[in-house]
């Protein structure tokens, strides 16, 4: 009965093996993409951080100039229509290019900083409130707008005055879409703090538990790259998802700009796996060949007093 358990050992401590190293790098990518969404993404001062360098991108500032644009010359619209007709749209071209040249002014830079933290702090507060929600998010963009209109009448714009500063709602997030946004942070910000831990301990376990430690560390190496290579390809895969589903195909360089500047860390994360994981497969691989060439048996010596030269061949007859 032994002589047929013991060869069974090895295998079942391989397979429990490879099962728990197997789980340990599903996890490992998983786990960033929550810790980056946890503590990054959802971090007001590293969000703000991300997006400050935007400010100065060229196809960021032409779509903000542009939407800030249209919306001044509508509302310049509904306030001269009782007066002077379509004012907005007779100095629309010179709105927009007073925009155009704000977006290129500190003053742009400081209210980009400000409008995208007002934002940032709206939705968080709306993710982490467990009060149902009554209504979509919103954010006050008032103190923007007045840096807007002061920058405008600056510059000697007619109308300019007439925009309004005061207290302006606009939506972020929709009413419908706010449970299910909360529920995917909750579930984040769990993951974000079980998940790395897990990953650590079950690569450690599996490598312990293997009859052949060596083998199974240099497959947890391989894994572990295998999901930093997917990650980053998920990251890719969700740049063009994201991009092909915008209706603006003119913002879609802006948008472009503020995913890339979103999930830089989370890309130098995924790719930090992959080299990770290469450099432990590839140090474990070299450590083993060194020590199975140490332990190769020496060749056999000659005995004593005998020549090493071959034995003549025998005279054919």
């Amino acid at each position: 009965m032994s002589l047929h358990q013991e060869p069974r050992r090895p295998r079942l401590r391989d397979a429990l093996s490879a099962a728990l190293v197997a789980l340990a790098c599903l996890l490992a990518p998983c786990g960033t993409l929550a810790a980056w969404a946890t503590f990054g993404l959802a971090d007001t001062g590293r969000y703000v951080g991300a997006v400050a360098p935007l400010a100065a991108d060229p196809d960021v500032r032409d779509a903000v100039a542009d939407a800030v644009g249209d919306e001044v010359v509508r509302e310049l619209d509904a306030r001269t229509a009782g007066t002077s007709g379509t004012a907005g749209t007779v100095l629309g071209p010179f709105v927009r290019d007073a925009i155009r040249s704000f977006t290129r002014t500190d003053a742009f830079r400081a209210a980009w900083e400000t409008g995208n933290r007002a934002v940032h702090d709206a939705v968080l507060r709306a993710l982490r409130d467990d009060t149902p929600a009554r209504g979509p998010v919103t954010v006050d963009l008032a103190p923007v707008a007045a840096q807007v209109r002061q920058r405008l009448a600056a510059d000697h714009l007619p109308f300019a005055r007439r925009i309004p500063v005061g207290r302006t709602e606009v939506a972020v997030v929709p009413a419908e879409r706010v449970a299910g946004l909360r529920k995917g942070y909750h579930v984040l910000d769990a993951a974000a703090l079980r998940l790395p831990p897990a990953a650590v301990v079950l690569a450690v376990t599996g490598i312990a538990v293997a009859a052949r430690r060596r083998r199974a560390l240099t497959a947890t190496g391989l894994g572990t790259a295998l999901g930093g290579a997917l990650l980053a390809l998920a990251v890719a895969v969700g740049r063009r998802l994201t991009l092909d589903g915008l209706a603006a195909r003119g913002h879609r360089p802006a948008a472009a700009a503020v995913y890339d500047a979103l999930t830089a860390t989370l890309r130098t994360a995924s790719w930090l796996l992959l080299a990770l994981g290469l450099a432990v497969a590839l140090a474990s691989w070299l450590t083993g060949r060194r020590t199975d060439r140490r332990a190769l048996p020496a060749p056999a010596a000659a005995p004593a007093g005998r020549s090493r030269r071959p034995p003549a061949a025998l005279p054919r007859p």
